[in-house]
């Protein structure tokens, strides 16, 4: 009891700060753990795992063969020459490569989640449900697109004469990440829909399709698209105009600095849903 009593009165005295502190380097340490026994369990089935990547690689692939097939008809698109576009399309990957990871519970939750009653077990842990839901599962085979992506860039660099420096590379890592916060959360908004509307299938498949859209430079676009591309569903936003700063080049209009703010505003709504829903929820009682 005088255990208990000391340890409430050092979490008092502990500021906000410290706090926060806290809880980030617990969670951490969590997704340390939940990446790890993921990881090992999948290396389990090391043949199933490869077949994995091979099919995720070859559709990566794919889509790259695609952009080259379309500039062998054409010598640019809008302006943008074979290198830009492929630079776009690895940095593309990077965002798309982020959200796959961790999209597995996205697309299952309203049925395995919500329609099954799993949902139960995770609100009666002592950890964020958002938390476990996103980093229970992995798709381990999705980091070939990142490392895709990176070789993308760096092969259309070399044709470009980017000259890649320490403040290049953050701005890469900064965007980057800023791009994979917006993917995740533009689908935790859409996996919060299950709290209300209980559906096997979700509404992730169509949206899903709208990031190859984003692969493209929005100027090939009308207005009414390039708008939904960047303010409504905003795939475009986070990988065409990050590609225009790194690449060293200016447009009009210029919304590069609104990409971290969009990332901000889209994952405290996503948050704001899922709280929201998880008060919402009602348990199956199976």
């Amino acid at each position: 009891m005088a255990a208990t009593e000391n340890s409430a009165t050092l979490a008092r005295r502990q500021g906000p700060l410290r706090r926060m502190w806290h809880e980030f380097s617990r969670h951490c340490m969590l997704f340390s753990e939940y990446f790890s026994q993921y990881a090992k369990m999948r290396m389990e089935y090391r043949g199933d795992f490869a077949v994995s990547t091979l099919t995720s690689f070859a559709a990566t692939i794919f889509g790259l063969c695609f952009v080259l097939v379309l500039f062998n008809k054409a010598p640019s698109l809008a302006g943008w020459t074979e290198p830009e576009e492929i630079f776009l399309y690895g940095f593309s990957l990077l965002p798309a490569g982020i959200f796959n990871i961790v999209s597995l519970n996205m697309y299952d939750f309203g049925n395995n989640y919500i329609i099954e009653g799993k949902f139960d077990r995770v609100m009666l842990r002592p950890v964020s449900t958002l938390f476990q839901v996103l980093f229970e599962q992995f798709r381990l085979e999705s980091m070939q697109e990142i490392a895709t992506g990176l070789f993308c860039i760096w092969l259309s660099s070399r044709d470009l004469h980017v000259h890649w420096t320490a403040g290049h590379l953050l701005l890469l890592i900064f965007w980057g990440a800023c791009a994979g916060v917006i993917y995740i959360s533009v689908f935790l908004l859409l996996t919060t829909i299950s709290f209300w509307f209980e559906d096997r299938v979700g509404v992730h498949p169509p949206v899903w399709n709208m990031i190859n859209f984003g692969r493209y430079p929005l100027t090939i676009y009308s207005g009414a698209v390039q708008f939904f591309l960047c303010w409504i569903i905003p795939f475009g936003l986070a990988s065409f105009y990050p590609s225009v700063r790194l690449l060293g080049h200016s447009i009009t209009p210029e919304y590069l600095p609104f990409v971290p703010v969009v990332a901000a505003g889209f994952l405290a709504l996503a948050i704001f849903a899922w709280n929201m829903g998880t008060r919402n929820y009602s348990s199956t009682g199976s």
